[in-house]
C-alpha cells in the first residue's frame, strides 16, 4: 500500500483508490505506486476484476504540473516522460477486467488512467477532457493513442485541439463512457459490474483481453492469427474442459471455473 495510492480487496475485486488530496494530481510518487497497485492485482489470483477509483468528489484533475513545469526539453525526455506511459501501459496491462469509476473530473492525466481501463462508469455530474493544448503541450500518458482509437480520430482531434471539457451525456454519446448513472451511486455501479466476472474463466478472461487490445495494434490477418493462438491455448486448461463438460452434461451457463 503506498501513500496516495490503495488496494483493496472484497469478494473477488479490487478497488484501486486514488488518494491524493484535493484532487490526487498525478505527481511522479503516485504514478510509480499505480505501477505497483497494478502490478499486486494482477498477480493476485483472489482478484477477479479491477476498480479504478479516485473517490466521491473527483477521480483525477491530471498530472501534477507545479511538479512537471520548471522540467527542461532535456529532463522531461528522460524519466518523467518514460514514467508517464510506463504508469498507464502498467494499468492497461492488468490482464482482468478493469473498471473506471468516474466521479467529479477526469482531465488529463486523470482521463487518460481511465483510459486504460476496459469500461467506463460515469457519474452525471462528471466532467471528462484533455485539456493539456491549454499549456502549451499534448497528453503524454497515452491520451493521443487510446483517446483516439476509443472515440475515432476526428472526435479525439476535437477534444485535444480544443482543451474542452465534456459532460457526461455527451461522453456517452460518443463512446467516451460506457454507462452514466447518478453521481452517488457511481462505485457501486462498477463494483457490481466487476462482481460479474468473479466465478468467470479467468484465463478465457485474460486471452479475451490479450486478444482484442494486441489485435488492436496490428492488421487484421495478424490480429486473426493472435486470436486463433488465444482460442487454442486455452484447450490446455481445466476451465475449457469443465466448462465444455459443462455445457454438454447440464446446458449453458452451469460451469464451475477453477482459474486452471
Amino acid at each position: 500500500m503506498g501513500e496516495f495510492v490503495r488496494v483493496e480487496v472484497e469478494d473477488g475485486v479490487a478497488t484501486i483508490r486514488l488518494d491524493r488530496p484535493k484532487m490526487n494530481a498525478l505527481n511522479a510518487q503516485m504514478q510509480r505506486e499505480l505501477v505497483e497497485a497494478a502490478r499486486q492485482v494482477g498477480e493476485d489470483d483472489a482478484v477477479a476484476a479491477v476498480v479504478l477509483y479516485g473517490g466521491e468528489r473527483v477521480f483525477a484533475a491530471g498530472a501534477d504540473i507545479k511538479e512537471m513545469a520548471p522540467l527542461s526539453y532535456a529532463e522531461m525526455s528522460g524519466v518523467p516522460s518514460r514514467l508517464l506511459q510506463d504508469f498507464t501501459r502498467a494499468l492497461a496491462g492488468i490482464p482482468k477486467p478493469v473498471i473506471a469509476a468516474i466521479t467529479g473530473y477526469a482531465l488529463g492525466g486523470g482521463l487518460e488512467v481511465a483510459l486504460t481501463a476496459d469500461f467506463r462508469v460515469a457519474g452525471e455530474g462528471a466532467k471528462v477532457g484533455q485539456p493539456e493544448i491549454q499549456l502549451g503541450i499534448i497528453p503524454g500518458a497515452g491520451g493521443t493513442q487510446r483517446l483516439a482509437r476509443l472515440v475515432g480520430a476526428s472526435r479525439a482531434k476535437d477534444l485535444i485541439f480544443s482543451g474542452r471539457h465534456v459532460k457526461a451525456d455527451e461522453a456517452l454519446a460518443i463512446g467516451l463512457v460506457d454507462r452514466v448513472v447518478p453521481d452517488a451511486d457511481v462505485y457501486a455501479e462498477a463494483k457490481k459490474w466487476a462482481a460479474t466476472f468473479v466465478g468467470g474463466p479467468a484465463l478465457a478472461l485474460r486471452a479475451a483481453k490479450q486478444a482484442i487490445d494486441s489485435g488492436l495494434e496490428v492488421d487484421l490477418e495478424s490480429g486473426l492469427e493472435i486470436e486463433r493462438m488465444q482460442f487454442s491455448a486455452l484447450f490446455a486448461t481445466d476451465d475449457q474442459r469443465d466448462g465444455m463438460k459443462s455445457f454438454v452434461e447440464e446446458g449453458p451457463g452451469k460451469a464451475k471455473f477453477t482459474g486452471r
